[in-house]
């Protein structure tokens, strides 16, 4: 299999059909998408599309990635970088089922992510994009030692820009 990492409590690997179910869970959730500017999936259909028609991998080495609870094998979420075409950018995003909020997976999976991106693929700077509500995301972002860069709109809402620099990774 391609891209699969890890840290002390989690298992990131590349997502697969066999996901869909998850995804469609995680992605059917308004709370869970409520910061996000995506369409809720209204079925699993949804997620098997969205599944069959990812090519970061292939293109970009990189992607987001399923995130599963190293003991328990159980789906928490995912996270990963993902190549911005449009402003030839890459950005560290994360999305969790909301019972698992607030126990640091997202950090701990996004420094995962980030240590890949600088030491593995060789980026020179990572960003994350978040819309200005979603104070949870910024706070992960602050916690990876992530800068405020720009206000700059995230889908139709108002959002910032933070970044960090491969030689401000530690």
């Amino acid at each position: 299999m391609g891209i699969a990492l890890s840290s002390e409590r989690l298992l990131l690997r590349e997502m697969i059909i066999a996901d869909a179910e998850n995804l469609f869970l995680l992605n059917s959730n308004p709370e869970v998408i409520q910061y996000t500017g995506d369409v809720m999936f209204h079925s699993v259909d949804d997620a098997l599309n969205l599944l069959r028609n990812y090519d970061q991998y292939e293109k970009y080495k990189m992607g987001r990635l399923s995130l599963f609870d190293k003991a328990s094998g159980e789906y928490i979420g995912w996270c990963g970088l993902k190549y911005l075409e449009e402003i030839d950018q890459v950005d560290i995003g994360y999305r969790l089922l909301k019972q698992h909020w607030g126990k640091g997976y997202a950090t701990e999976a996004a420094r995962v992510c980030l240590d890949y991106g600088f030491n593995t693929l060789n980026l020179g700077e990572i960003i994350g994009t978040a819309m200005l509500e979603n104070t949870a995301s910024i706070n992960v972002f602050k916690k990876l030692g992530m800068k405020y860069d720009t206000d700059e709109p995230c889908g139709d809402m108002p959002g910032v820009i933070y970044k960090i620099k491969k030689s401000e990774w530690k």
